[in-house]
């Protein structure tokens, strides 16, 4: 099942609104380079842990 990571489930000053999907490694890896490019953090493993805790599975989103 695909998984789905949003911004807005994560406390953020920026107020950031993407959304990624894919399969569950890919998007723990494309929202990590993200917290890292965009929210300043630092890619490590307890960063991967708390994206991979937060991410939903894709139907879930969609229906809300």
């Amino acid at each position: 099942m695909r998984k789905t990571a949003d911004c807005r489930d994560l406390p953020s000053e920026s107020g950031c609104t993407l959304t990624i999907s894919g399969e569950e490694d890919e998007v723990v890896r494309a929202a990590a380079e993200h917290a890292v490019s965009v929210h300043g953090h630092a890619d490590t493993p307890e960063l991967r842990d708390e994206v991979r805790a937060h991410l939903k599975d894709e139907q879930a989103m969609a229906q809300g």
